[in-house]
């Protein structure tokens, strides 16, 4: 899997930035199939910084209703990664 493809996006949310100004953790989507190791060198190739710890989280999609179509939304994948004090990503 190529890192271009492994991050699909930053998830920036009022705990998250918290958590990045506290403590110098970062949470992004991530692809499902992704590993630790490919989302840690994903994330240093991208933002040039030093990973110290990466912390994966699944979530099942959830059931959709509409009318009598039922579906389902897409499966999704969190990565809360920690980096060197010092370090810092930028989104904007």
């Amino acid at each position: 899997m190529k890192s271009q493809d492994v991050l699909l996006r930053p998830l920036v949310t009022e705990k998250s930035l918290r958590r990045a100004e506290r403590e110098h953790t970062y949470t992004f989507e991530v692809a499902v199939g992704a590993n630790k190791a490919q989302i840690r060198d994903a994330i240093q190739r991208t933002f040039k910084v030093t990973v110290t710890s990466v912390r994966t989280q699944r979530a099942e999609g959830k059931l959709r209703r509409m009318g009598r179509w039922t579906g389902r939304a897409a499966d999704c994948k969190k990565a809360i990664v920690s980096v060197k004090p010092g370090d810092s990503i930028e989104f904007v």
